[in-house]
């Protein structure tokens, strides 16, 4: 299985986009006049990331980006924090012209689109948080992500970048060879090689702490929100995505066995029915209406 082969069904582009003066690349398919879905990455990721789900989304205008500093997206040259990569998800959502999005994220990904939520709720109609990051500051974890990373980028051994995916999968097939080489290629490149400690910097702990998604900013989330997570996540244990599922109102939780840090890739079709589900059943729930606190 390769990603030429996910994809191949349906008709698809990659594009560079650009979302406020940073050249941005996506990928997009499925139907232009339906709601759109955009796809977001973790620390390090790629669009990639979403080839085994692009075609079973296809009748969403679907959207998968390289975040701001990832991928083959621009590089500014400062520590990226979270609300750095908010503004350019909306830059790009304003340069394609997107008013109102499904959001799923990531781990990276997720605490992006769930600070997007709360911070710029009348651009959001619903949010997957999928191995979510952004509600702890676990040293251990945090060092085994800088670490592993640094490693794999700053050697050309490709054994290293294997490693690196391998740590995201229960099943190290699942780090397929193909994945492999996109990634070692992308970690390889002159200005990612350059840019790695920026795009690294929310492993440093004073800065990631001050980042962090709180539980009473987890509470104001008035989105539709589906929690996915897997019972191998070697980056966040179950109790972390109770925790957060306990403090967005109204979410639904699904606990994947046999299932690492990427449940849309490992196990993407029993990922891809809960999403179409989740996703029919929030286009049909009434948008969120403004309150007092400004809240949509």
């Amino acid at each position: 299985m390769s990603i030429w082969t996910d994809l191949s069904p349906i008709a698809f582009r990659v594009e560079f986009v650009d979302a406020g003066g940073v050249r941005t690349r996506a990928l997009r398919a499925g139907d232009p006049g339906a709601e759109p879905v955009v796809f977001l990455h973790g620390t390090s990721g790629h669009l990639e990331a979403f080839s085994r789900n692009v075609v079973a989304h296809a009748g969403y205008d679907v959207h998968a980006i390289d975040m701001l500093g990832h991928g083959r997206t621009g590089k500014p040259d400062r520590p990226y924090e979270i609300a750095d990569y908010v503004e350019h998800l909306l830059d790009y959502f304003d340069a394609v012209g997107i008013d109102r999005a499904h959001v799923v994220g990531e781990s990276l990904g997720g605490w992006v689109g769930a600070r997007t939520a709360t911070t710029h709720p009348e651009r959001v109609r619903s949010l997957q948080l999928l191995c979510a990051g952004g509600t702890v500051a676990n040293p251990a974890v945090m060092e085994r992500i800088r670490t592993s990373t640094r490693q794999a980028v700053t050697n050309d051994d490709v054994e290293l970048t294997r490693e690196r995916l391998r740590l995201l999968m229960a099943d190290p097939a699942d780090a397929t060879e193909e994945l492999v080489e996109v990634r070692h290629a992308i970690y390889h490149a002159p200005d990612f090689v350059a840019n790695v400690d920026n795009l690294l910097s929310l492993q440093d702990m004073a800065r990631r702490r001050r980042n962090l998604l709180t539980p009473e900013e987890l509470g104001r989330i008035p989105h539709p929100t589906l929690i996915v997570w897997g019972r191998q996540n070697p980056f966040g244990e179950v109790p972390e995505a109770a925790a957060m599922h306990e403090r967005i109102p109204g979410s639904r939780l699904e606990l994947f066995d046999e299932c690492g840090h990427w449940p849309q890739h490992e196990q993407a079709a029993r990922y891809n029915a809960l999403s179409l589900e989740f996703l029919g059943e929030a286009a049909r729930r009434p948008l969120p209406v403004a309150d007092g606190s400004g809240v949509r």
